[in-house]
């Protein structure tokens, strides 16, 4: 299946010049420079290296022009089918995924890895003025994951180029539907982890500088649950509102309690985020309504800390209802679990880093949600923060990447799953 999107090849040497600037973000702003040797101290400065470098600048930027929303990422899939055959790397189309895919490098009977990028784009309107921003109003790479999608690449070209030497195989999967924390179970489904050993994914992080990556055993980020209260009524006119009962008043009083669940129930020691973000309720001015609705979410580090929430949050609902004589149901959407990184993995990837020449920091955990828990909810797993200097935060109109992280991030990965084939064979 051929891509409609254009090919990145052609645009090399266009590129190629511009390789080590970044675009200039804003109107009026100077370019960002970084020292380059800082940023590649291994010895990148060798024309393959640059070669490398151009190439995944050229397919993040035609990634990033024609974005697609979790679920309809099939011009996207159809494009990295096309990298990876003529990479020559082999498709794993056994696995079943209805946008997406799965590829293999390595052969033989030993140990199986696997290297994760999400591929999917949000609803948000671009603001950058690149000259590569997005073609589609209202679709935009936001997160990322552009810049994901072109660094396992990346690293896929690397392995490949040392397929005869791996001692074992390297599954790379091309994640649908990530922001929606859907992909990852349908990865999970397709049976794509059912021999896997081990596997690793990035995230790009504005707020670190190129040439710097964050590890972290533990929590790395945050489990993120939804919840919508509906709250009973009885209507009547504004006028005389005690012939009714206000939900508004209740839904009021139900988020003042809610708040003194993380102060009351969280201890000191522990970390979690409870936020009511939106309230619907009435029609008019001079009217009581029937029903109030409530919209939030809830952050958790741990399990123990999420689960407790829950349940207070449920009876606190349930109290403040009754206490205005009235009811209010919960519903409660589950979101992916915390990104929980393997002490193991950790320690390797250090010392993966420290070869490279990189910097590594041990960052904060983020309340983001990522739906590469699931996968470790699975095998062990690790998730880094790959450092990209940008000038606006995950989720941003002005969102972008300092695009010399792109190569970095190829090696890293590649060397990731080296180091893990090296461990589990011996």
């Amino acid at each position: 299946m051929k891509s409609n999107l254009e090919q990145p090849r052609g645009q090399l040497k266009q590129w190629e010049d511009e390789q080590h600037k970044v675009e200039q973000r804003e109107q009026g702003q100077d370019e960002r420079t970084l020292d380059q040797q800082h940023v590649l101290p291994w010895g990148w400065n060798t024309e393959q290296e640059k070669e490398l470098a151009a190439y995944l600048i050229a397919i993040r930027r035609h990634l990033h022009r024609n974005p697609e929303l979790s679920g309809e990422e099939k011009e996207t899939t159809a494009a990295i089918r096309s990298w990876l055959e003529e990479e020559g790397i082999y498709l794993a189309d056994e696995y079943k995924l209805r946008t997406g895919l799965v590829a293999e490098i390595g052969q033989g009977n030993g140990p199986v890895v696997a290297l994760r990028a999400d591929i999917d784009a949000l609803p948000i309107q671009e603001e950058t003025k690149l000259e590569f921003a997005s073609r589609i109003a209202g679709r935009m790479h936001a997160c990322g994951h552009d810049a994901h999608t072109a660094i396992l690449i990346g690293a896929a070209r690397l392995l490949k180029q040392r397929e005869s030497s791996l001692p074992g195989r390297v599954r790379l999967i091309f994640q649908p539907s990530e922001e929606k924390a859907t992909g990852a179970r349908q990865v999970i489904q397709s049976g794509a982890l059912a021999d896997v050993q081990a596997i690793f994914g990035l995230h790009n992080k504005p707020d670190l500088r190129v040439g710097t990556v964050g590890i972290r055993e533990g929590a790395l980020m945050a489990s993120a649950d939804g919840f919508v209260v509906h709250v009973q009524g009885v209507g009547t006119h504004a006028a005389v509102p005690e012939a009714g009962i206000d939900p508004i008043v209740v839904a009021a009083h139900i988020v003042t309690a809610l708040q003194s669940i993380v102060s009351r129930n969280v201890g000191a020691q522990e970390s979690a985020v409870l936020s009511v973000t939106k309230i619907n309720s009435g029609t008019a001015w001079n009217v009581i309504p029937e029903e109030a609705i409530l919209d939030g979410t809830v952050r958790t580090f741990d399990e123990k800390v999420r689960s407790r929430i829950r349940e207070r949050f449920n009876q606190v609902v349930a109290g403040v209802a009754a206490a205005y004589g009235t009811t209010a149901t919960v519903r409660w959407i589950q979101g992916p679990p915390a990104v929980v990184n393997d002490e193991s993995l950790t320690l390797d990837a250090e010392q993966v880093v420290r070869e490279l020449g990189l910097n590594h920091v041990r960052p904060l955990p983020s309340p983001a949600g990522e739906d590469f828990s699931f996968y470790q909810k699975e095998v062990p797993g690790l998730f880094l923060f790959l450092g990209t200097s940008g000038p606006h935060e995950w989720h941003h109109p002005g969102f972008d990447v300092d695009e010399q992280a792109l190569p970095i991030g190829a090696h890293l990965l590649a060397g990731l799953a080296e180091q893990a084939l090296k461990r589990l064979q011996a």
